[in-house]
């Protein structure tokens, strides 16, 4: 999947983890528990707050803080491999149960003019863009700045209060 980290640079966060004497992540505790959301029928994310608007019948219920993007986050993704962070107006099409990075919620992503753009090119515009938790080898805490390779990435704990609240078909506008 294209969110999933090389082999290299996941040994790489991990090690550099160990050598920070684990300040190399944000303690798990430092992330306490999502309230219950309710049913969420829109999620809007604002790339360079790194802030992501949980939203119910139109009314703003929650902000989730300090979301991790892709490892190259300004400016839209136009193809597989830039790490970007894809800017647009999405629905969540699968829910992943089974997801490397806890529970994962995925993006329709590429759309037909992002797929146009880069068939102009000659090239893939990538995909399999998820908002996810943190990586199932990192047992507690999360991964600081942004580590992506164009997902979206919270805490396990906000990953799971999403996977009760955000149906299949919702709404994701995804901002600069």
């Amino acid at each position: 999947m294209a969110h999933r980290p090389t082999a290299l640079r996941a040994a790489a966060l991990a090690g550099a983890a160990l050598l920070l004497g684990g300040g190399g992540m944000l303690p798990y505790r430092a992330f306490p528990a999502v309230p219950e959301l309710g049913r969420i029928d829109r999620i809007v994310i604002h790339k360079a707050q790194r802030r992501m608007e949980l939203f119910s019948g139109g009314r703003l219920v929650h902000v989730m803080t300090g979301v991790g993007l892709g490892d190259a986050p300004v400016g839209q993704k136009h193809f597989e491999g830039d790490e970007r962070t894809p800017e647009g107006r999405y629905t969540i099409d699968f829910r992943n149960p089974h997801s490397s990075y806890h529970l994962s919620l995925r993006l329709s992503y590429p759309d037909a003019a992002a797929t146009a753009f880069a068939a102009a090119q000659h090239r893939s515009p990538g995909g399999e863009i998820y908002i996810h938790g943190q990586p199932n080898w990192l047992a507690l805490g999360r991964l600081p700045g942004d580590w992506t390779d164009g997902c979206i990435a919270v805490s396990n704990r906000e990953i799971e209060a999403l996977w009760r609240a955000v149906p299949q078909g919702t709404d994701v506008e995804v901002l600069p």
